[in-house]
């Protein structure tokens, strides 16, 4: 019976004192996104199983170890998501948004899924906010990208924040590059796990990602493969930096930086932090240029990123980031009998098709305890209806700020919110100015 109230392993509630402050993070980030061009999509929780096998690539960790993976009552092999980037890949592709004007910006807020050990920041059900382009292969549109994620960071007050880039090439000049890990790493494979010995002909670049201590410390003197890259990749990784650069974004090259999915080519970049422990990359991204060809769509250059929100939402209260407060309730409407409380049922309506936030008694308490809800809930105003409110058509309304009361007439309810509402403001604005000045 203990399971019954208890969440899965991994997972977590998001409770009413937290959610608002992820309405908050995931508003402004697709604000800021419409800015940029991009516009919202929204894809299913779960994928056919070979779609993930072919673009995150059967020798990543989440393929091999991470997935969520069942056979349907059709016996198909079906995936829950591990991640945004290839379902949105294969949305565009099938409803043909690939087909017309390019490039194609697409932003999403997904749940994914991934069974892993749960530590902080990283749980087995996680969000992401993510961005694609489809059909821009130029390093501006990378810098495009980066310069994006800045801006979000920036306006959600994300301090000591680090932007790492690097390029692990294309697949020709990385053909040389893995020729090179395959020689290092062999010298050392007796001391690889059993992952990385598999890995090691197929794809020796997932070494480098390895999470093994033993693999991890190995793969520090290993061959950078900016060492190999083409001029072609080196032109296109120039080409951002002096973007960046103009933009006054700071960055340091981290040529350790592969990314955990195979499905990238040329530039790839983590936004890092140490405030939260190891754990500290709260984004992640790159270029995948030869993916969406690869899913059977047209030869288009691709480039996205997703950002953890959970991480995020860590980040940002380690680092002193500012929440907009909850929105306290406006007014409380109390009664004492029943056709007070039908009276105020109607006006608490009548205030919250006007925008107000109002509650009334729906529980049957008596008016002590009323106004001890009211204040609970952190009310502005309170009021209490009896016969004679009823009478005279009118309330006492108490500020619960100041203590102040007015007598304001039913009619007059929806103005006198309104103007008190807006006299608060100026207030504070005047305040503000006073406090400048000085």
């Amino acid at each position: 019976m203990a399971l019954l109230t208890q969440a899965p392993k991994g997972t977590q509630d998001v409770l009413p004192q937290e959610s608002y402050k992820w309405q908050y993070v995931e508003q402004l980030t697709m604000e800021i996104a419409k800015l940029y061009g991009f516009q919202e999509m929204r894809v299913p929780t779960f994928e056919h199983t070979e779609l993930f096998n072919r673009s995150v690539g059967d020798t990543t960790d989440v393929v091999q170890k991470e997935m969520y993976t069942f056979l349907d009552k059709g016996n198909r092999s079906i995936t829950l998501r591990p991640e945004g980037t290839a379902g949105m890949a294969r949305a565009a592709i099938q409803n043909g948004l690939l087909n017309g004007a390019l490039p194609v910006k697409v932003s999403y807020n997904v749940s994914c899924f991934r069974y892993e050990k749960p530590q902080a920041g990283r749980l087995r059900e996680f969000h992401q906010f993510g961005a694609e382009v489809y059909g821009s292969d130029s390093p501006a549109c990378d810098a495009e990208v980066i310069a994006m994620v800045h801006e979000i960071f920036d306006t959600l007050g994300v301090k000591d924040l680090t932007l790492e880039l690097n390029s692990i090439g294309c697949p020709t000049c990385r053909a040389e590059y893995h020729k090179a890990l395959i020689a290092y790493f062999k010298a050392h494979q007796e001391k690889l796990c059993e992952t990385c010995l598999g890995r090691l002909e197929k794809n020796p670049m997932r070494i480098l990602d390895c999470k093994s201590p033993v693999c991890a410390e190995i793969a520090k003197d290993a061959p950078k493969v900016l060492d190999y890259i083409c001029d072609d990749c080196k032109s296109h990784f120039e080409g951002l930096k002096k973007r960046l650069d103009s933009l006054k974004i700071p960055y340091i090259i981290n040529p350790n930086i592969v990314r955990g999915l195979d499905y990238y080519t040329k530039t790839v970049f983590e936004f890092v932090t140490n405030s939260i422990g190891a754990q500290g990359t709260v984004c992640g991204g790159g270029r995948y240029d030869g993916m969406i060809e690869q899913l059977g769509g047209p030869k288009l250059a691709g480039i996205g990123f997703a950002m953890g929100l959970e991480r995020l939402i860590k980040v940002m209260e380690a680092s002193g980031a500012e929440f907009p407060q909850r929105t306290p309730c406006t007014i409380y409407i109390g009664s004492i009998g029943e056709e007070a409380s039908v009276k105020a049922f109607a006006l608490v309506n009548e205030l919250r098709k006007e925008g107000f936030y109002a509650e009334c008694d729906t529980v049957g308490r008596s008016v002590k305890a009323q106004m001890k809800y009211a204040d609970k809930l952190g009310c502005q105003f309170s009021c209490i209806l009896g016969d004679n409110e009823l009478a005279a058509g009118k309330a006492l309304v108490k500020n619960m700020s100041t203590g102040e009361t007015k007598e304001v007439a039913f009619d007059d309810l929806v103005d006198f919110i309104y103007d008190e509402q807006v006299s608060v403001i100026t207030c504070g604005i005047e305040q503000a100015n006073i406090t400048e000045e000085k």
